[in-house]
């Protein structure tokens, strides 16, 4: 079929409410999608209509008829989930978005199910669930402390490990820590306010203070892991970008018989001072070829927070580039 040629698909619409779901109200997702791919829609009572570019065409039919069997009774699909699915469905394996789509991670405590929402996501929830230390780097919003605490919370559950340990360092963005009031732990908990944020989407608050009171759930920075031995214990080392080699080289060398470990970083948001040299520079090169150790890698079409994010990480990456330090 040559370029000019233009293909057709017909999309059944069984019922009024999938059909609202799937292109939007007053219609939106349907002029989203002929905002970004060279497609026409024609909506009818029960047919959506697609005429276009073949590829074009075939990547809509692709998306469309997998999100069709997963139509929510309440709410719409909106344009910003529907631009991910495309994200997803581009230069990816036929099967790829069904995969992802089928993947349940985990649940909260309210019973909601925590699924991959991207390739990359699914890629890193395996190379976690197969390889005892586990990387994932890659810019804001992609999804990489929340899965990694999603996974340690099923782990303790399953009882695979007896505890979880969250630890970042206390590395200040910009504003001093002498300047917040009350004692060490009240002055470094916003540090670490991301992570308690996934601890109680995932579980109800008396369940995540009874294992903080236990000691099945510690909370601390990097500082208190140097000279620990870390056995049977899901381990999650975030903002790492702002290790130095050294940290790095402690915490790594804190792992013990059982543990599983999970280091999360995005090498563009650096707070360390001047001079001082962040452990992901050379992470990777310094561990190529060690057995055990994944390393996964996300990009701005990982983004799943708003899609206004997505824009702003492709923003400055664009001006960085011309703007070399």
């Amino acid at each position: 079929m040559s370029s000019n040629q233009e293909a057709e698909i017909v999309i059944a619409l069984p019922t009024p409410h999938i059909a609202q779901w799937l292109c939007g109200l007053r219609e939106e997702n349907l002029a989203f999608l002929e905002s970004i791919l060279p497609v026409t829609t024609f909506l009818g009572s029960e047919h959506l209509t697609v005429k276009g570019e073949p590829e074009a065409v075939r990547m809509v039919e692709q998306v469309m008829t997998t999100l069709l069997p997963r139509a929510r009774d309440r709410e719409v699909l909106t344009s910003d989930e529907l631009r991910g699915y495309f994200y997803l469905a581009q230069g990816q394996p036929a099967g790829t978005l069904t995969d992802v789509l089928d993947d349940v991670v985990a649940r909260t405590y309210r019973g909601k199910p925590v699924k991959t929402r991207s390739a990359n996501q699914l890629v890193y929830v395996r190379a976690i669930e197969q390889h005892t230390l586990t990387f994932g780097l890659g810019p804001a919003g992609t999804g990489k402390t929340f899965l990694a605490v999603a996974l340690a919370v099923r782990a303790l559950s399953e009882k695979r490990v007896s505890r979880i340990i969250l630890t970042r360092p206390a590395v200040e963005a910009g504003e001093s820590l002498g300047f917040l009031p009350g004692d060490f732990q009240a002055k470094v908990d916003p540090y670490f306010r991301p992570l308690y944020d996934a601890l109680y989407e995932l579980m109800d608050a008396e369940r995540v203070s009874r294992h903080l009171e236990r000691g099945m759930i510690e909370v601390a920075p990097l500082a208190y892991m140097r000279g620990r031995t870390l056995t049977d214990a899901f381990i999650i080392l975030d903002e790492a970008q702002n290790t130095t080699g050294e940290q790095m080289k402690m915490f790594l060398t804190r792992m013990g018989a059982g543990s599983r470990v999970v280091v999360t970083g995005d090498q563009t948001q650096i707070d360390l001072p001047r001079g001082k040299r962040s452990a992901l520079h050379d992470i990777q090169s310094l561990l190529a070829g060690v057995h055990d150790v994944a390393f996964v890698r996300f990009d701005d079409q990982d983004v799943v927070r708003h899609d206004l994010v997505r824009r702003i990480v492709q923003a400055y990456a664009a001006w960085e580039a011309r703007h070399p330090s």
